[in-house]
């Protein structure tokens, strides 16, 4: 799928719609109506997330290599969705980084074979546009913004993940989280080398990645202490 296609600008243009009709809305008429604006989303989360499942078994390509939810984008989505609910920081924290540091990047290169209107074409988008509009709407329109350390926090919490995810990979044979094998062309870990070296760079990466994505709150809150 080329990443100037129609079927591939469409979702991003929709989600940059909806995402700033919500967070505007949200910030200038706060009301009742933004707890049933964050369930809406985390249930559609979980809905898209887990109609992988079936869909998979009914077509009988089902594998503990490739089909268990255990990508950074699935747990995220999960975390999403439970954040949009209960507000705790941390999980706020995690939606906003993983989202928009990592769900963003596979929506704007998607390792994505299928085309509009096939089923994971619609999964696809459905949840990673979803999971992002999840980030701003918590981040910008609900104005919970990342604590002071929330880089390292955050930094530390993927490698963990990662960690395991090394783990399952070794046990499944799988290549959850890209750590066997690299994707395919026009992602952005084809470019960063052959394996394991892409797994260090991509480390150092998010490390800038979520510095920078930090930035904008610590400015915002050193103003509010001068």
């Amino acid at each position: 799928m080329g990443i100037l296609s129609p079927e591939h600008l469409l979702p991003l243009g929709l989600l940059v719609v909806v995402a700033a009709a919500l967070c505007i809305a949200a910030r200038r008429a706060p009301g009742r109506w933004t707890p049933v604006v964050a369930a809406t989303i985390a249930l559609g989360i979980v809905v898209s997330e887990l109609s992988w499942q079936p869909y998979v078994l009914a077509n009988h390509s089902w594998s503990a290599a490739s089909s268990l939810p255990v990508q950074l984008c699935d747990v995220g989505g999960f975390v999403a969705a439970v954040a949009l609910l209960w507000r705790q920081a941390l999980l706020v924290e995690i939606t906003y980084f993983w989202g928009l540091g990592g769900t963003l990047q596979a929506l704007l290169t998607p390792d994505l074979r299928d085309h509009f209107p096939s089923f994971p074409y619609l999964q696809f988008y459905v949840t990673h546009d979803l999971v992002v509009l999840a980030a701003l709407f918590l981040i910008i329109g609900l104005r919970l913004e990342p604590r002071a350390g929330a880089v390292r926090r955050i930094f530390l919490l993927t490698l963990a993940f990662a960690a395991v995810i090394g783990l399952i990979d070794l046990v499944t044979g799988g290549n959850y989280l890209y750590l066997r094998q690299v994707p395919a062309q026009g992602s952005l870990l084809s470019v960063m080398g052959r394996w394991p070296w892409y797994i260090a760079v991509g480390a150092l990466l998010a490390l800038i990645v979520l510095t920078i994505l930090d930035v904008p709150f610590r400015f915002s809150s050193r103003r509010r202490t001068a």
